[in-house]
């Protein structure tokens, strides 16, 4: 098949030589013909006028001294007629042409004996001439990796693949409508850190060379930044943006993602958790046109009830183990008994977490999961009336979780005896536990009202339209061509 490539490129680069030598420019800066540039899409609905378009040819059919090309742009298609007794010496040069070059036509729009809108071509400009062929010509793109290296490709043979980007800019910008229109306003914050904070994971290191330091990149969107803003006096406040994680590769996560994070000043998490599910309806109504979807075997129905369930109730409901009383051995007994993998310096916190997502994974949802032990919460603030808890909630949609939201820890006092135990896990050798931020502890030291704050990743959007969150992502992180690895998972 290489060799086949070759000689099609081989013959394509005689062509363009051919061109040269002719005097036409195979790449031309603009289009040169008079008239104005039309979509495709209008030039389709301009029966018996002269329009100009533009377009890649995705099909050529030769018939003596008549030509037909199929035009495509992003918007629609056209079939292109070229007939010898108008075009002259011009029409020579169609020989010259191929299946992916991008061309300009200009010429009446007329509807053939058999029914076909085209335009009848009365002037054409080639704009760019391709030295390769479409897949879809030869042998098509197969293989998943070469769909993603090629990813260009992929979206252009595969309008259904298009049509989920499409999609994806709406998820994102209705979520921003939403937030606005509550009062929310959009900021920016670091992606260089000194200190990675706002999350439980692993970070990226880079060096920057003008100020010689070692910095992360972030791992939350702007979580500390935005708490120090609520401290500033903002109110309401939200950021859109790409955050990174060194961490490992499945269908739901990936090491570089989009992520949205609000902050809400004087509301609770429960507050919080109102507007978020009014929030996921209104977001998915303006992407999908519906509330109901199917997620690989589960059934879920955002317009239906959101219940609320207890983290430590669940746990003992599923696996007959309270977190509240069970020591570290316990959880790990029920942790080999499952047969769930965990690190060895994990410790209570860490346990926890991993038997809770051996048992999300049995939830349909849309469902609310309160009630959060502190050891898996560094950042949210105590229930005060049972303090080894926290005012948080996770959002956790066909087993997995879709959001994480809890009333923000606003004790400087309690927030630094909390970094203090992560730093101390990260002495131990957990590379997820979280950063000491000694700057964000005087911030509150200055006073913070009491805050909501919430996250969602793309995630949502990917399970939503019964994807991998690797096909969702235009451009997929891939190891260079030809480099092996250690083997991922595949997706």
């Amino acid at each position: 098949m290489t060799k086949r490539l070759e000689a099609i490129k081989e013959v394509r680069l005689e062509k363009l030589q051919k061109l040269k030598s002719l005097g036409i420019n195979p790449y031309p800066s603009s289009v040169n013909l008079s008239g104005k540039l039309e979509k495709i899409s209008q030039c389709r609905q301009s029966l018996g006028k002269k329009v100009l378009c533009a377009g890649r040819i995705w099909s050529i059919r030769e018939h003596g001294a008549v030509t037909f090309m199929d035009l495509k742009d992003d918007t629609d298609s056209i079939q292109l007629l070229f007939q010898k007794k108008d075009l002259e010496k011009d029409f020579e040069t169609l020989d010259l042409f191929d299946v992916g070059d991008f061309i300009a036509a200009s010429g009446e729009v007329i509807k053939t004996q058999a029914g076909e809108i085209t335009i009848n071509v009365e002037k054409f400009q080639l704009l760019t001439k391709s030295l390769r062929p479409l897949p879809s010509t030869w042998f098509g793109l197969k293989d998943e990796e070469e769909r993603y290296r090629q990813r260009y490709v992929d979206l252009l043979l595969n309008d259904e693949l298009k049509e989920l980007f499409k999609k994806k800019s709406i998820f994102w910008q209705s979520m921003r409508e939403f937030l606005m229109e509550k009062g929310f306003l959009e900021v920016e914050t670091p992606t260089l850190e000194n200190t990675a904070g706002g999350a439980d994971a692993k970070p990226f290191i880079t060096h920057h060379n003008a100020l010689d330091l070692d910095l992360y990149l972030r791992i939350s969107m702007g979580e500390l930044w935005q708490k120090r803003l609520m401290v500033a006096g903002f109110g309401k406040t939200f950021e859109i943006g790409r955050q990174f994680r060194n961490e490992g590769i499945d269908k739901e996560h990936l090491q570089d993602y989009t992520q949205m994070e609000f902050y809400w000043a004087y509301a609770n998490y429960q507050d919080s958790m109102k507007l978020v599910e009014e929030m996921y309806k209104y977001v998915a109504e303006k992407t999908f046109g519906t509330l109901k979807f199917d997620i690989g075997n589960y059934k879920v129905d955002l317009g239906g009830e959101w219940k609320i369930i207890g983290y430590r109730e669940t746990l003992l409901k599923e696996t007959g183990v309270d977190i509240l009383s069970a020591s570290e051995e316990d959880i790990r007994k029920k942790l080999k008994e499952l047969n769930v993998e965990y690190e060895d310096n994990y410790e209570k916190g860490r346990l926890i977490d991993s038997l809770w997502k051996s048992v999300r994974k049995r939830i349909s949802g849309p469902v609310l999961l309160t009630g959060h032990p502190v050891e898996v919460s560094p950042l949210a603030k105590r229930i005060e009336e049972t303090p080894e808890f926290v005012e948080r909630y996770q959002v956790i949609v066909a087993g997995s979780e879709m959001g994480n939201g809890y009333s923000e820890l606003n004790d400087p006092i309690d927030q630094a005896k909390r970094f203090g135990e992560q730093e101390r896990m990260r002495e131990n050798g957990d590379e997820e536990a979280q950063m000491k931020d000694n700057d964000f502890v005087r911030a509150l030291e200055y006073g913070m009202p009491p805050t909501s704050g919430f996250g969602v990743s793309e995630r949502l959007f990917s399970f939503l339209a019964g994807k991998s969150i690797r096909e969702t992502v235009l451009f997929p992180l891939l190891r260079p061509e030809g480099r092996t690895g250690k083997k991922v998972s595949k997706l």
